[in-house]
């Protein structure tokens, strides 16, 4: 235990990741559990955080919001987190290969479906109460996982969007790393859309995918969770995350409730006195929805 105060139990959890990793290196998933002092089973949260150690931050803060209203959190470090990344990779990031950016994704979603295993054996947890909240990078992580594992029941995606090749030409931070001229881009997106129209038809198991980036791009996935209890809070001047890609998802999820904050990539959290009470607030009203 690392914590304990009159509101709740504050623990470190560690297993060992059940994803092979060619680049990523095999490593120890990691995590924090905080579980509020209540009587009878309680709701989980999953908390993915996004891309830097400091986006954990957040994190904590969401968790000591839910532990207030009788739900437990379980905070996950993600591969890219300074205490699981390799070497190798540290020294080289953000300049990874096509295939070690693959690989991250494969290992994260795997990291929070195994956080689900987890509590599912964990006799203080309601599983039928599991929801997930990502952050950015996070977001994308959760929204995929969500639409592998029925036992996340509902989503909360914060600074998160859809269409990567949009994300990548559209953002104020990425797009000189853009190498796609504008004819060049649009044959993209036709492409992609000719996919996503397959897949909503056959499902992604049944479709071909031409690019690895198909399988790590929430909009893929987006039909699989549309119009299920979703919350998206984004930042009207996020200077990663264009509004066009957070649109484009939005729509594919079924246009669940948004909120957009006066500010930016980062500076949404000056906002989290009121992010932290909508996000209890979806979680209170989902899970009144199913007998809670």
């Amino acid at each position: 235990m690392k914590e304990e105060t009159n509101l709740w139990f504050h623990y470190a959890i560690d297993f060992h990741s059940a994803q092979s990793a060619k680049y990523l290196g095999n490593s120890q998933v990691q995590g924090e559990y905080l579980l509020p002092k209540t009587n009878g089973k309680v709701p989980l949260a999953i908390l993915v955080h996004g891309m830097g150690d400091r986006s954990v931050i957040p994190c904590k803060l969401i968790a000591r919001t839910l532990a207030k209203q009788g739900i437990a959190s379980f905070i996950l470090y993600l591969i890219f987190h300074t205490i699981r990344v390799p070497q190798h990779i540290k020294e080289k990031y953000p300049r990874l290969t096509p295939d070690e950016w693959f690989e991250s994704y494969r290992v994260s979603v795997t990291d929070v479906r195994q956080v689900a295993d987890w509590a599912v054996s964990r006799p203080e947890i309601d599983t039928d109460k599991i929801s997930v909240a990502g952050i950015s990078f996070g977001g994308f992580i959760s929204s995929i996982a969500m639409a592998l594992d029925p036992r996340l029941k509902s989503g909360i995606f914060i600074v998160s969007g859809g269409n990567s090749d949009k994300i990548t030409k559209h953002s104020l931070l990425l797009r000189r790393q853009y190498k796609l001229e504008e004819t060049e881009f649009q044959d993209a997106q036709e492409r992609y859309a000719r996919y996503l129209n397959e897949v909503s038809k056959k499902g992604f198991e049944n479709v071909e995918a031409v690019k690895n980036s198909y399988l790590t791009d929430p909009m893929t996935f987006a039909g699989y969770i549309r119009n299920r209890p979703l919350l998206m809070l984004n930042a009207l001047w996020d200077e990663m995350i264009p509004r066009t890609a957070t649109l484009d998802l939005w729509k594919a999820y079924g246009e669940p409730p948004i909120t957009w904050y006066p500010a930016t990539h980062a500076s949404i959290w000056l906002w989290y006195p009121l992010m932290g009470r909508k996000i209890s607030n979806f979680l209170e009203s989902h899970l009144k929805r199913i007998g809670g």
